[in-house]
């Protein structure tokens, strides 16, 4: 952080702004120590007179240096427009972090009001102010701040919004962490780079409208005195004295320009975008809630026994959409028992993490989830949320993201952020919640890890915040362990540490394990099951010794046959899945895999198969399921195929 400031001064722009903003401020601390009494001087035998060597500006109305009360007045400006880019940012961060705070339907309520300010220009909206409050340093400073707040309300919204999607904070508020907590403990931290700087450059324009006001006369009024009040005097005096109005004028136009360029150089050093940006646009209502259309329903899953620890039961997810709401899971049924480990693959948008996601109540508050069952450890996950579910859910789930770098917090050390689950959780003390912290970290294999706890995320490589990221999940006594792709953008060699670590924990603690992957080799060779889902919907549960050899449905042998091996012919192109993934906003009424399939018939085009059993361990959804495909029919079988069409 310290190299990151440095870089603000080392431009001659950078160095320029830094200087001209101490030099002001020094001024505005001195002026009136050094220059007052003489700045008051009354001199009526030198009034109105011109520059000369004892004054250097002149004089005004009364004989007054008018150089020495523009040196004076930097105080009063300079005050008074931080005092408005205060109001402006306080006004700002509470009308942006509104939406936050208050959810969905309110904070749409707010997010239009900000709109409708954000559209009007601030000079209109400052005068519009000032009117009201009427004239005074008081109500000009109210007028600017207020006329500001739009402005920095965008800009927090936008803010927010990227945080607030951060894995860290869902995590959070499925934990109960309440939100206002979670907005001044994880939001405002990560936003207040940017924030730091448009309030620089707010200063400057605040002088800048200050001065504005003063000279309008809606500002400061005598006998007190600001740069834009002399401005105001010195204007009349114009064509006999310039200088009288050029030198409060020039001193308005360095300060502004000194924050502002410092804003600038900031920004440009710490690598943060400056302003609001041009208005999004308005997004669509969400569709009125209705209910969604009824599911294929999965059949032939047995009842639950003692050693079940998830029990899912016709899952549904469902977010509101432009043509009414859109299903990006349906149906899905299985369970995992104490130390199995079930696999979920399938191309992008076969609706896998939003599986994840709502087993472990991290969907979006505008998402809708459904099921006949839903049960953690016995625990209905649907029930209304209690502290002994949260606590449940804290201690006994953990889930290990895509992303790490989005799953902890930049700007919370690693060790204070493992620790916090067992202090929120189990009751722990501060040091008996970080000395589990290090324990945790040196059970995920991370060495040193009394020093590493002390570090922020960014010190870590990518498998040691994956690893990080398991020892949080093991900080209570999880009975399952949720991976929504733990090693995406790893190298193999991190991928298999990773992998081999959870494999470690499952058969150290008898845990059961969900591992997400587009990779059907990874799941095949850590799990026990698979389930390999299309569309929204599982098509196939088979054991994943059989995934290579015995898979059924025509999606899951595609997707074994486009992973090479070391077998595969390299003279011949790499197998793919024609086509594209079916959008779940314009699902098929028949099997959603059919436009892609080359089995498929007028029945797959019109009647949607259900997920059944067809042997003891193995249930798959397919008119079709075991039928060869055309690649693997023999020559005769060929020429009686084409001579049936």
């Amino acid at each position: 952080m310290q190299g990151r400031w440095s870089r603000v001064v080392r431009t001659p722009v950078g160095l320029t702004a830094t200087v001209l903003v101490v030099a002001v401020v020094a001024l505005a601390c001195l002026g009136p120590v050094l220059w007052g009494a003489g700045a008051d001087a009354v001199d009526t035998d030198d009034i109105l007179a011109g520059p000369s060597a004892e004054h250097w500006a002149g004089t005004d109305n009364l004989g007054r240096d008018i150089l020495l009360r523009t040196l004076v007045a930097a105080r009063l400006s300079i005050v008074l427009a931080l005092l408005a880019i205060a109001i402006a940012v306080v006004a700002g961060l509470l009308l942006g972090s509104a939406p936050f705070v208050l959810g969905r339907h309110a904070g749409r309520v707010v997010t239009a009001a900000v709109n409708i300010a954000v559209a009007f220009p601030g000079l209109l909206l400052a005068l519009f102010f000032a009117v009201v409050f009427g004239a005074g340093a008081t109500g000009a400073v109210l007028a600017i701040g207020l006329a500001g707040a739009p402005a920095f309300a965008r800009l927090t919204q936008t803010l927010v919004a990227g945080v607030a999607a951060r894995d860290y904070v869902a995590a959070a508020g499925m934990a109960g962490v309440g939100r206002i907590r979670i907005l001044f403990r994880h939001v405002l931290p990560n936003i207040a780079e940017p924030l730091v700087v448009n309030t620089t450059i707010g200063a400057g324009n605040a002088l800048l409208a200050f001065a504005g006001l003063s000279f309008l006369g809606l500002g400061v009024q005598s006998p007190s005195f600001d740069w834009g009040r002399l401005l105001y005097d010195g204007i009349g005096a114009i064509y006999v004295n310039a200088a009288a109005a050029l030198t409060p004028g020039a001193a308005v136009l360095l300060a502004g320009l000194a924050f502002n360029l410092f804003g600038e150089s900031v920004a440009k050093g710490l690598g943060v975008p400056v302003g609001v940006g041009p208005r999004a646009r308005a997004s669509a209502p969400p569709a009125p809630a209705t209910a969604p259309e009824p599911a294929v329903r999965d059949e032939d899953v047995p009842e639950p026994s003692s050693d079940v620890v998830l029990d899912v039961r016709d899952l549904e997810v469902t977010f509101p959409g432009p043509a009414g709401p859109v299903r990006l899971v349906r149906g899905v049924s299985f369970e995992v028992r104490r130390g199995e480990a079930v696999g979920i693959v399938g191309e992008s948008g076969s609706g896998k993490s939003m599986t994840a996601l709502a087993i472990t109540r991290l969907v979006a508050d505008h998402g809708r989830v459904d099921a006949s069952r839903l049960d953690l450890l016995g625990t209905d996950l649907l029930a209304p949320d209690t502290a002994v579910r949260r606590r449940m859910l804290g201690t006994s789930l953990a889930m290990v993201f895509q992303d790490p770098m989005t799953s902890f917090n930049p700007t919370r050390r690693i060790g204070a952020q493992l620790a916090e689950v067992a202090t929120h959780h189990q009751g722990l003390t501060r040091r008996e919640a970080m000395a589990r912290a290090v324990d945790r970290l040196t059970a995920v294999r991370i060495p040193d890890a009394d020093r590493r706890a002390g570090q922020y995320p960014h010190e870590f490589s990518g498998g040691m915040r994956q690893r990080a990221m398991i020892g949080m999940g093991l900080m209570g006594a999880p009975a399952l362990i949720v991976a929504d792709e733990p090693t995406t953008a790893l190298d193999v060699t991190v991928q298999q540490q990773v992998l081999d670590l959870l494999g470690a924990i499952r058969e150290a603690d008898d845990v059961a394990l969900v591992l997400i992957s587009h990779d059907v080799t990874v799941v095949g060779e850590v799990c026990d099951r698979v389930l390999v889902m299309y569309a929204g919907r599982v098509v196939e549960d088979l054991p994943a010794a059989d995934l290579a050899t015995a898979a059924r449905h025509p999606y899951s042998r595609a997707l074994v046959d486009a992973v090479p091996d070391m077998s595969t012919d390299l003279t011949k192109p790499l197998a793919t899945i024609p086509g594209r993934p079916v959008s779940p906003a314009d699902a098929p009424p028949g099997c959603a895999y059919a436009d892609r399939c080359p089995l498929a018939d007028a029945r797959c085009r019109t009647e949607d198969p259900p997920l059944v059993a067809d042997s003891r361990r193995h249930r798959v959804a397919c008119w079709h399921a075991g039928e060869p495909l055309p690649a693997d029919l023999s020559a005769d079988d060929l020429v009686e195929t084409v001579e049936s069409l």
